[in-house]
């Protein structure tokens, strides 16, 4: 080796190919997936109640509403007579909300003009839920604004 060549340490976990994943996350990656699925194989075989679910209280408030999305933006909110309810050029998350039912009914080719379910509970949870699907979003969870824009939904007649 010439005597101007400086020597550089590299750490022992980089690999010399940067297309080479460095074994050391592999085996921690594969350590992670195994122990998820035992924990979860575990709760399953010892028959574990779910955790961490919202409490059970009774329905304050409910609105059958039907979502039609126009647009990437533009949704119209109808009651399930047909008449409309709100004609949002800019839904906001009323849209986000549309598109999300309108992409799980479209995976199990499901009727999009079926009416949405939205209910407000007692213990404050305020949920959309497609009796299609069995698709469901919790609102209050999105921040004060958009649970605003459904509260408004459901006072509405």
């Amino acid at each position: 080796m010439p005597q101007n060549t400086p020597l550089i340490h590299e750490p022992g976990f980089r690999s010399r190919n940067p297309e080479t994943v460095p074994k050391a996350l592999l085996l921690g990656m594969v350590a992670l997936a195994l122990s998820a699925l035992a924990i979860t194989s575990f709760a399953v075989v010892t028959g574990r109640e779910p955790v961490a679910q919202p409490e059970a209280a009774a329905v304050v408030r409910e609105k059958w509403i039907i979502l039609e999305g126009l647009s990437a933006q533009a949704v119209i909110v109808r009651n399930t007579d047909g008449s409309v309810l709100m004609d949002l050029p800019h839904g906001g998350f009323i849209t986000v909300i549309q598109s999300g039912i309108f992409t799980e009914r479209r995976k199990r080719a499901v009727d999009q003009t079926k009416p949405v379910r939205i209910v407000e509970y007692a213990n404050g949870r305020l949920v959309a839920e497609d009796p299609e699907t069995g698709w469901s979003a919790e609102l209050y969870a999105f921040g004060a604004d958009n649970k605003a824009a459904f509260e408004r939904l459901l006072d509405q007649k």
